[in-house]
């Protein structure tokens, strides 16, 4: 159990990368973290509270909140981390391919995104914080993404309604939309091709994600905010 007055964050997406990153960006800011993925392990923080499932199904949302608050009481942010990319030309797309991008990247949103908001709203605040990628605002030939920029460009349109919608009763709504991150989904032998990608010419650092994350969180007067961590893609090449 967590003490009455430390805050609860939930991270989808938790078990590596950028997600295990943000498990512990959370800890050293002193939260109680309820973090969440398909192929999670226990962990051995307990103030470190794991649950397996596919954020896709509202059972998991469900789970996850109710634990949040069963174990420590409260919900005072949540990220939405988990998301699945696919580069393909547009006519190549699966039907599979679109049930799975948007069944992680929207419907893995929007059941624990609401569970998450109700209970903020119980106790007076909290934050929301979606990870996008700057392909939504940048375009780039040399990578086929419009499932992607289906998906995260609406959860960035979806970050400035919820904003909006509950800018006067506390509860703030932030994303952070990345350049290309240094994780154990993009193998070595590829990283500088993908550099190169980036106008300052290297890819991103998961402690880059997290400290604008960590940045978001400590900002009180930001909301609807879309912070680009990027290398400069967004602005340009």
């Amino acid at each position: 159990m967590s003490t009455p007055d430390q805050k609860v964050a939930i991270i989808t997406g938790a078990s590596q990368g950028i997600g295990a990153g943000l498990v512990e960006a959370y800890r050293k800011l002193g939260y109680a973290v309820v973090a969440t993925s398909r192929g999670i392990a226990p962990s051995p923080d307990p103030q470190v509270l794991t649950v397996q499932g596919d954020i896709a199904a509202p059972a998991t949302a469900e789970r996850v909140a109710g634990a949040a608050i069963e174990h420590f009481g409260r919900i005072d942010t949540l990220v939405n981390n988990a998301g699945i990319f696919v580069a393909k030309p547009f006519t190549e797309y699966t039907q599979q391919d679109y049930d799975a991008v948007t069944g992680v990247n929207l419907s893995g949103f929007f059941r624990i995104t609401q569970l998450a908001v109700e209970q903020m709203l119980r106790q007076g605040g909290g934050h929301v914080v979606q990870i996008t990628t700057s392909l939504v605002d940048h375009a780039n030939s040399a990578v086929a993404s419009v499932l992607a920029s289906l998906t995260k460009g609406g959860l960035q349109s979806a970050t400035k309604a919820l904003a909006i919608e509950y800018a006067t009763r506390g509860v703030r709504s932030n994303a952070v939309s990345l350049g290309i991150i240094k994780t154990p989904m993009h193998p070595a032998e590829h990283h500088d091709t993908l550099a190169a990608l980036h106008p300052v010419g290297r890819m991103g650092e998961v402690s880059d994600i997290a400290d604008a994350v960590t940045y978001l969180e400590n900002a009180p007067f930001v909301t609807g905010e879309i912070l680009h961590v990027d290398g400069g893609q967004s602005a340009g090449h």
